[in-house]
C-alpha cells in the first residue's frame, strides 16, 4: 500500500537561494520557494495497520525543510567551487561548518557569507534532482529507525508548481 503526502497542503516547504556553477542561467545566486511531496510504499502493520504514521513522515520532512529554509544552499562537492582553507579531498565538512564565515570562489567571483546564513551540503549540485535524493535518503534513514515494513521512500522536490524532481530510495 502507498501513502502520499502533498507538500503544498501539508506545509512541507522551504525557501532558499542556491547556485549551479557553470550553468548558463542558474550559475548566478537565485532562489526558489520549494515544496516537498512524499510517497512511501510498504506493508500495513502494527496496532492501527498503518504503512507509516503520517505524523512521523511530516515531522521528519519538516525538519529537513527547516534546516534549509531561508539559507544559501552550498554544494560542497561541486568541482567548480573553491573554498578558502578547505580541501574537499582531505578536510571534513564539519570543520568547514565551524568557520564564522564561508569564503569561496566560483568562476573567479569571490563570496564571503556568514556561516549561519548557509547550509553546506555534501552534494555536487543543489539542483532539484540532488535535493530530492538528499531528502529521500535522509527520510529513509530516519524512518528505518522505527519501521521495517517499508519498500521505498520517494521524494519530489518542486522548485515551483509544475516542475520538480523525484528520487526513489529502495529499502
Amino acid at each position: 500500500m502507498k501513502i502520499l503526502v502533498n507538500g503544498i497542503q501539508s506545509n512541507l516547504r522551504f525557501s532558499s537561494a542556491h547556485v549551479i556553477p557553470g550553468h548558463e542561467s542558474c550559475g548566478f545566486i537565485h532562489g526558489h520557494s520549494y515544496f516537498v511531496d512524499v510517497e512511501i510504499e510498504g506493508e500495513r502493520t502494527g496496532k492501527f495497520e498503518f504503512v507509516v504514521d503520517f505524523k512521523d513522515v511530516k515531522g521528519f520532512t519538516k525538519e529537513f525543510c527547516n534546516e534549509l529554509d531561508h539559507r544559501l544552499l552550498i554544494p560542497v562537492f561541486n568541482e567548480l567551487i573553491e573554498f578558502k582553507d578547505f580541501d574537499k579531498k582531505t578536510d571534513s565538512i564539519d570543520g568547514l561548518k565551524e568557520n564564522k564565515t564561508i569564503q569561496f570562489k566560483i568562476d573567479g567571483k569571490g563570496y564571503s557569507i556568514p556561516s549561519v546564513d548557509c547550509v553546506l551540503l555534501p552534494l555536487p549540485y543543489t539542483s532539484a534532482e540532488e535535493l530530492s535524493k538528499y531528502f529521500a535518503e535522509g527520510l529513509a534513514e530516519k524512518l528505518s529507525e522505527s519501521y521495517d515494513n517499508l519498500k521505498y521512500v520517494a521524494v519530489c522536490v518542486n522548485e515551483g508548481i509544475g516542475q520538480g524532481a523525484e528520487y526513489r530510495k529502495e529499502l
